[in-house]
């Protein structure tokens, strides 16, 4: 679950265009011209979410023209319209320190003892008193890790790649 202390309002979507899932965007201030982003997390009925990007391109000072790969129609993009637009706060910050939940989404795990990459982290569950990553193998199957601050062992924010600990046997149950 992405709290909203961890973003940072950024703008607003406007209205769709004519190419399949793409909308225009309205931002606030020039913090997204200044950072690089690979999603943006949208206020959808009061939920924060992350929606992946395939591309974005600025039209003027104020706006951008954003694709994003969860929307595929006209109809999906006007059901976005006027949902505000956060990102990250330590990425907005510039600040590389004290990694977010939110900022992760998409990142490869690899195993640690293994060096082998295992899949990519779909989503982030802090709403228990342990978080776990939710985790897309390699093969296809979702698996639920751990983690724990003692199973990370780094994140590398410019490849999009976290190196964890796997203990024994996990991936198998």
């Amino acid at each position: 679950m992405i709290r909203r202390e961890e973003v940072y309002k950024i703008g607003k979507l406007g209205k769709p265009h004519g190419v399949k899932g793409e909308i225009s965007f309205m931002f606030n201030d020039d913090v997204f011209d200044r950072v690089d982003a690979d999603y943006l997390i949208l206020d959808v009925d009061g939920i924060l979410v992350p929606f992946f990007m395939e591309e974005y391109r600025f039209r003027s000072d104020e706006s951008a023209l954003m694709k994003f790969e969860d929307i595929d129609t006209q109809d999906k993009a006007r059901n976005l319209t006027g949902n505000e637009v956060y990102f990250p706060r330590s990425l907005s910050d510039g600040s590389d320190e004290n990694v977010s939940w939110a900022e992760i989404f998409g990142f490869e795990v690899v195993d640690k003892n293994t060096n082998k990459t295992i899949g990519i982290i779909k989503s982030v569950d802090d709403s228990t008193i342990n978080t776990l990553f939710e985790i897309e193998t390699n093969d296809g199957k979702d698996v639920l890790i751990p983690a724990n601050e003692d199973l990370i062992h780094e994140a590398d924010m410019e490849n999009r790649r976290i190196k964890m600990f796997i203990p024994e046997g996990l991936l198998d149950l």
